[in-house]
């Protein structure tokens, strides 16, 4: 199975390191710096698992979970939230908008690919 991942971050130096752990664990990354950019490179190349930054500029992560999750080829694509959000409620309102797994930043770069592995192992048992 191929291994394709979106990132959707703003901020350079995380896309970078998510990219960096990613590749040299067997993965092929793409990247978008914003909500209707990563919407639309998800829309081209429907990957395997999108990284999704809530707090991004002009469209929230939010809106982003939900705007995917109404293109078909996207419905079942994992999403998980990757970010700084981690207040009571954070977590479950990133679930509601559509995600399906949720990392708190600053990630660790030890756990990091075990918990993406967890989420894709467990979206595969779903279905």
């Amino acid at each position: 199975m191929s291994k394709s991942v979106l990132i959707i971050e703003d901020n350079e130096q995380n896309r970078y390191l998510l990219t960096f752990l990613l590749e040299q664990n067997g993965y092929t990354v793409s990247s978008a710096a914003d909500g209707a950019r990563g919407i639309e490179a998800a829309r081209a190349s429907t990957p395997t698992l999108i990284l999704l930054d809530i707090q991004l500029p002009t469209m929230d992560g939010y809106a982003v979970a939900r705007a995917l999750r109404e293109h078909e080829a996207l419905r079942e694509t994992p999403i998980v939230a990757v970010t700084s959000y981690a207040m009571p409620g954070d977590r479950e309102r990133a679930m509601e908008a559509g995600c399906t797994g949720y990392i708190e930043k600053p990630i660790n770069p030890e756990t990091f690919i075990a918990e993406i592995e967890l989420v894709l192992t467990n979206d595969r048992r779903e279905k």
